[in-house]
């Protein structure tokens, strides 16, 4: 070890330790220059962000922040990892997934992805997939005892162990070198469908796993239904507590001993791009299901194996090249939360079926974060940090609580068939769609930063997932509904609705609100046009007329509106503009709609697509 000589120098020596009271006084006065006279607590309350469940951030967390023991990683509770040595020894397995229905292009797209980084396989069959009966074919090529399985096949779930396990034994492969999961789901799938699953089914696949295959497990908790509903990180994590305890209480009922019936269970989450929050909700998965194993007499069997996918939800249809940053990002979490397995999701999976190219973005992204960032190289890198040890906690309170009102109304299965847990993610679905609606939760692409022109990839159909059960949501769809509108309109006329941008006075007034209006106007599908010339009351009615559109939007400085905005919207009635709106908050004479930030966006964008005969 090298020592450093004391040169004498202490950089901070002459500067007095700072304390919380004189920090949070520097926020108040902050915050009283923008004219909130408030101080001490309250002040540094001012700064915290809120999520859902009621979850918050502070803006200041230190060493006065009591941290829990959370035990070491690979010992209960497990909130440090599941495995005492974490993903260090090569990473988290990439597991990619293939849901084509031909054969051939996913025995090719296979082969493509294994011999390019890809570990591990996830295979959704029957309706949504491939046909079982070609799962032989796909399978070509693929060595079994090297690449885990993991069958996704809904109804046909027997079926498709029973393949995969014949297949196996056709290629001599010995059973104990098999490793994945059967996928078996009965509650997932009544979740997806409306239809109840094949409980039996699947407690017998367990035994079979207990009695032949150790490397196999059955039955697999998919909290992406719950996800895909609306559902917060919370409500995702207490309806899988929910489900694998059902689970449990199912194969212990049918004989096979606590330990065994935990080990037959593996979890599937999803990742967003909220980094923290997947970190924080991965790790309180693992810290609740070992609260579970705890209470059951049997803590050493709560290690919980968890396979994280980057989240449907966020994904967007249009700009789809963002879903790359937001699927590294999700993925970034996943892999430092301490996933077992990652899936991420290509970017165009929104589109249709995926290419080549996509998949090979897709698979690249884990391959540079673990080869290149190194992210597995230590086990639970965020533990420690105050942040995330309280919104881990956090998230694991709001979990169990939702998890226990589960457990009150009987259990995942008569919560479910109740309404109970549909009726709570619609509810957290509805305050979210209602913050997209105004914009508060920008979607990059859609909701902002829109592109009229830009041109889509274009895709081949991929296979309809199975539907029925609970609702699959989308964080675009709101926006995506209004662009459909304009495509269409655009299709049959050869033109998008047009709104005219009436700038007044010099740029340094109206660039500002010209830039946000037109912004604004095409994440509604709107053509925004503006004339290069400033406008006033005597010209706007001419560059109103010449430029095509429906309705107009007065932008400018609030000094301009309280000048020339009641003229010019009086101007351009006359003009036939059938509305009058006005970029900012200020109220005059004349105009029909205030166009500004945290306004009902999507309300306002629909009723001006329909004045303006928009189908």
């Amino acid at each position: 070890m090298t020592v450093l000589p004391d040169d004498g120098l202490s950089l901070a020596a002459e500067f007095p330790d700072a304390t919380h009271d004189e920090w949070q006084r520097l926020v108040a006065g902050v915050l009283r220059k923008a004219g909130k006279d408030i101080s001490g607590t309250a002040a540094e309350d001012a700064l915290s962000t809120t999520f859902d469940d009621g979850l918050h951030a502070r803006p200041l967390y230190t060493a006065e922040a009591a941290v829990p023991d959370r035990g070491l990683p690979g010992f209960a509770p497990f909130v440090r990892g599941a495995r005492a040595e974490g993903n260090t020894p090569g990473g988290w397995d990439v597991r990619q997934r293939h849901a084509g229905s031909d054969a051939d292009a996913v025995r090719d797209a296979v082969l493509a992805d294994l011999e390019n980084g890809v570990t591990s396989l996830w295979l959704p069959l029957g309706e949504g997939g491939l046909p079982v009966s070609g799962l032989a074919r796909a399978l070509e090529g693929v060595h079994l005892d090297l690449a885990p399985i993991a069958l996704d096949a809904g109804a046909e779930t027997a079926g498709a162990a029973d393949a995969w396990l014949g297949i196996a034994e056709e290629r001599g492969v010995a059973a104990d070198a098999l490793r994945g999961t059967f996928g078996a789901d009965p509650l997932g799938y009544e979740a997806r469908t409306g239809s109840a699953g094949d409980t039996a089914a699947a407690v017998a696949l367990a035994r079979r796993a207990v009695e032949g295959y150790p490397g196999v497990r059955a039955l697999t908790v998919d909290a992406l239904p719950f996800h895909e509903a609306g559902g917060s990180a919370a409500q995702e994590l207490g309806a899988s507590v929910a489900t694998g305890l059902a689970y449990v209480r199912e194969l212990a009922g049918a004989g096979l001993g606590l330990a065994e019936a935990f080990g037959q269970i593996a979890f599937r989450y999803s990742a967003v791009a909220d980094q923290f929050l997947t970190i924080a909700k991965l790790r309180a998965a693992r810290r609740i299901w070992a609260r579970v194993a705890e209470v059951c007499g049997v803590p050493a069997a709560g290690a919980q194996r968890q396979h994280a996918v980057t989240s449907p939800v966020m994904m967007a249809r249009r700009d789809p090249w963002v879903n790359m940053l937001r699927t590294t990002v999700a993925a970034l979490g996943a892999g430092v939360g301490g996933a077992d397995a990652v899936t991420v999701l290509p970017f165009d999976q929104e589109l249709g079926a995926p290419d080549a190219f996509a998949r090979r973005i897709a698979r690249n992204t884990s391959t540079i974060l673990i080869e290149e960032s190194h992210l597995a190289r230590v086990t639970d890198p965020a533990g420690g940090s105050y942040y995330v040890e309280s919104l881990t906690d956090q998230v694991a309170e709001a979990a169990w609580s939702f998890f226990q009102e589960i457990e009150r109304a009987g259990g995942q299965a008569k919560a479910l068939r109740a309404g109970l847990v549909g009726e709570r993610l619609a509810a957290t679905w509805a305050e979210r769609g209602a913050k997209l609606a105004r914009r508060e939760e920008p979607v990059t692409g859609v909701s902002e930063f829109p592109n009229l022109t830009e041109k889509l990839p274009r895709r081949a159909p991929a296979p309809a997932p199975p539907t029925g059960g609970l609702p699959r949501v989308r964080r675009d769809e709101a926006f995506e509904a209004l662009r459909a509108r304009s495509d269409a309109h655009l299709a049959a006329t050869g033109a998008r609705p047009k709104v005219f941008l009436a700038a007044l006075g010099p740029a340094a007034a109206h660039t500002a609100r010209v830039t946000f209006a037109a912004n604004f106007f095409q994440a509604g599908g709107i053509e925004p046009v503006h004339d290069p010339v400033t406008v006033t009351a005597e010209t706007v009615a001419e560059a109103y007329a010449a430029s095509g559109a429906g309705v107009a939007c007065v932008c400018s400085s609030d000094a301009r509106y309280a000048e020339e905005a009641e003229p010019v919207a009086a101007a351009l009635k006359a003009a036939g503009a059938g509305q009058v709106l006005l970029a900012g908050k200020g109220g005059f004479d004349g105009i029909d709609r205030r166009v500004h930030a945290g306004c009902a966006a999507v309300d306002l964008l629909t009723s001006l697509l329909d004045h303006m005969g928009v189908a």
